[in-house]
């Protein structure tokens, strides 16, 4: 009988656009293959690929005490029911609700990928702070648990989870969830003049309301640099910022919202550059997808970032919410098509050599088989 693997998720969509090469990888590897999530539209993706999907309602926002047990609840009764080998929580709330879930079960091997730490990591008010210090005794309480293994994108987070008291040996270090490096091929320029493209979220943590203004400033310079949003709002995510103010900056010279995008090759075929001011990210999909088309990458000297878009290298890294030291680092690369080319091409190789789906896939397999190792040994 094949192993059970079950990935526990807020919503679809998620699980689609950032887990779907691990969940192939999976399968791949003589897994069956279960989703547990909440079902919006992508019911029939899932399905088509094979998996087996178990809905659970529940959102990606903050819950209240009474609303996080009815949710763990939920999730133990399913996970009794799949009998798995294995857990994948991902995210921050899948990890802790998923986790606390699995307490009473035994011979079972648990996964938490943390995909970026939030906004509770980022600002600095009595209630962060709050929920700062809650996550971190949960992390300790919940990750150092025996056959638990956490999943980091980057250096920082890892960081993270060690000042917290998880011990180095239950951190797996993997960067990002990878990208599929043979759809995603190099493309040639589009004729100007230069756009700039954002993929994302419409949230201020993601730096949009700082390009907005690093554009307007390129454009009182006397710029005719052209940027294009492509993202949506999220609701559930306390710093989204509402349509009515992203379809303000619509109206503005030189911006296009493009609203949700199906086709991403189509979004950096038709750009010169690659944009992500964030203030912090696990590991950005948006900058592998671009790199990946051989875009160069502008983005700030934040976690996760970093990462990717290697100074002087890949890209150019601003400060963190600095608008000018943004729209100089765009000018920079909209002048000179010589190193756009020499980074686009350096980003491409950087995503062939480190972050393709085939090799992250293999990565986190080899996490699956090692607790599948130590759970099938239990004295």
């Amino acid at each position: 009988m094949a192993p059970r693997i079950v990935f526990v998720i807020t919503e679809d969509w998620y699980f689609v656009q950032h887990r779907l090469p691990m969940a192939r990888a999976a399968r791949e590897a003589g897994f069956e293959v279960h989703v547990l999530t909440k079902i919006v539209n992508h019911r029939a993706d899932i399905e088509g690929e094979g998996f087996i999907i178990h809905p659970l309602s529940w959102g990606r926002g903050s819950v209240s005490p009474l609303a996080a047990a009815v949710a763990v609840a939920k999730i133990n009764a399913a996970l009794r029911r799949i009998a798995p080998s294995v857990v994948h929580n991902v995210a921050v709330k899948p990890a802790i609700l998923g986790s606390l879930a699995c307490l009473p079960l035994r011979r079972l091997g648990v996964v938490n990928s943390i995909t970026g730490l939030g906004s509770a990591f980022l600002q600095s008010s009595l209630k962060a702070r709050l929920v700062r210090s809650t996550l971190r005794m949960l992390f300790r309480l919940l990750f150092n648990r025996r056959f638990t293994l956490n999943i980091v994108q980057n250096p920082d987070d890892r960081a993270a989870l060690r000042s917290a008291g998880v011990c180095d040996g239950r951190i797996v270090l993997i960067p990002g969830s990878g990208v599929d490096t043979e759809v995603l091929q190099p493309l040639p320029e589009s004729p100007p003049p230069i756009k700039v493209a954002f993929v994302g979220r419409m949230l201020e943590d993601k730096g949009v309301r700082t390009l907005i203004e690093a554009h307007r400033h390129l454009r009182r310079e006397g710029s005719d640099v052209e940027l294009l949003l492509a993202g949506t709002a999220d609701p559930e995510n306390p710093t989204s910022i509402a349509d009515e103010e992203v379809n303000r900056w619509a109206c503005e010279r030189g911006v296009t919202w493009l609203g949700h995008v199906t086709d991403i090759r189509g979004v950096w075929a038709r750009s010169h550059i690659a944009v992500l001011p964030s203030r912090r990210e696990g590991l950005p999909k948006s900058l592998l997808e671009a790199a990946a088309c051989a875009r160069p990458l502008v983005a700030t000297d934040a976690p996760g970032c970093r990462e990717i878009a290697r100074h002087g290298e890949t890209g150019l890294l601003v400060p963190v919410d600095a608008p000018l030291p943004l729209a100089e680092a765009i000018a920079t690369l909209a002048r000179d098509p010589t190193m756009r080319q020499r980074m686009g091409v350096a980003a491409r190789a950087l995503v062939v050599k480190r972050f393709s789906a085939a090799d992250i896939g293999k990565q986190v397999v080899g996490v699956y088989r090692r607790l599948l190792s130590e759970t099938q040994h239990l004295p």
